[in-house]
């Protein structure tokens, strides 16, 4: 089963891809904000039907300590809108640390930190998506 992962973020949304397999997630491409979440979402409609996706994973930003905070709830009201433009499930999950993870990879690649500005939203949704994938696809439990 193929998926994307999604790293949403406020200027940018970071989509990665899982292969046909639904065993390993490769970052795709990052997306600049357009003026709607409506256009975003609509974008990413588009993705699901080029990559033949079957699903996608939006990061859920959790607090350190498991809580839901602002962050959290809007990442829910988005999937929420989100679900009614996309034609497949929505699911969230845990996204605690998967930037942080994302940017230490790239730094030990040598990339400065203009190179990972470019890439570090695609890099943290792959890794969305990976966490995702290696827990069995436990996202269902917490999405649409």
């Amino acid at each position: 089963m193929r998926v994307l992962g999604v790293d949403l973020g406020s200027k940018r949304i970071g989509v990665a891809t899982s292969d046909i397999s639904g065993t390993l997630a490769t970052p795709l491409t990052v997306l600049t904000r357009a003026k709607s979440q409506r256009l975003d979402h609509e974008e990413l409609e588009r993705l699901v039907r080029q990559e033949e996706a079957e699903a996608i994973v939006v990061g859920l930003p959790l607090n350190m300590d498991g809580s839901e905070g602002a962050a959290a709830i809007a990442a829910r009201r988005e999937v929420e809108r989100m679900a009614t433009v996309v034609s497949v499930p929505v699911y969230l999950h845990d996204e605690r640390r998967t930037t942080v993870e994302a940017d230490r990879v790239m730094m030990e690649r040598d990339l400065n930190a203009q190179e990972r500005r470019k890439v570090v939203d695609k890099v943290a949704a792959a890794f969305i998506l990976q966490a995702w994938l290696d827990a069995g696809q436990p996202g269902a439990n917490h999405g649409r």
